[in-house]
């Protein structure tokens, strides 16, 4: 037998295709990459928006805010992409144990890291959405950049991403529902219910004395001498 950490070295054409999953790995490098612009871009709003405090009034401070929001959703959609997709398609990474390993990551796989995606991409279109929404209270103006044709599009491709995101989740809970036959308990000592089949198919009751008082044996006694016929005199 062979040892858990053993395995079968593979064919040449096998380790070819196998090892092809590497040509993966530039493309999470360049997602990194992605990721320090996106920080970049989250600290130049963040000093924007601290030098002009003073200036701006509280729907333009929402709106700032809310940007800032959208890098972070964006940031944390590049980190789900990169650690679940260079876990499940290219090599384990070994964080079993260490005490920063995400809580999503010990059970991720294709379908869950697409359902997270897909929830992290509505997220982000929200986001976009409640901005459009603050702003629609300039429609109208020369200087708005908000259209009704815009938010009812925006409005319709929200929900379209929310109906993809159910989808998703659906055709993934239909993947894994699993019909599990309760299994038959084994007939031994250790069931409680467990008695012997006898040949007709019939349980044999068990062979064992039943349990008297005192009580009980005076009164089988005295039934034992009711029955006994009269002794003529």
């Amino acid at each position: 037998m062979k040892p858990p950490n053993e395995y079968t070295a593979l064919r040449p054409l096998p380790l070819l295709i196998f090892s092809s999953r590497w040509l993966q790995l530039p493309l999470y490098l360049g997602l990194i990459v992605a990721q320090c612009v996106y920080v970049f871009l989250f600290m130049k709003e963040l000093w924007h928006l601290i030098s002009h405090a003073v200036d701006f009034s509280e729907q333009e401070i929402m709106l700032v805010v809310l940007g800032l929001i959208d890098v972070v959703m964006i940031s944390n959609l590049l980190v789900m992409v990169i650690v679940g997709g260079y876990e499940t398609f290219i090599s384990r990474l070994g964080l079993k144990g260490h005490p920063d390993e995400p809580e999503w990551l010990s059970h991720v796989n294709s379908g869950i890291l697409k359902v997270k995606l897909a929830m992290a991409i509505i997220g982000i279109s929200s986001i976009h959405l409640l901005r459009t929404f603050i702003e629609a209270g300039e429609m109208g103006k020369p200087e708005s950049h908000v259209h009704p044709e815009g938010v009812m599009w925006q409005a319709i491709i929200h929900s379209i991403f929310i109906l993809s995101a159910i989808g998703v989740a659906f055709v993934d809970r239909l993947s894994q529902d699993v019909p599990h036959h309760a299994a038959p308990h084994p007939i031994g000592h250790d069931h409680p219910t467990a008695l012997p089949i006898g040949h007709h198919g019939g349980a044999i009751p068990p062979l064992t004395a039943p349990v008297t008082t005192p009580a009980d044996n005076a009164a089988a006694a005295k039934e034992d001498n009711s029955e006994l016929p009269a002794i003529p005199s």
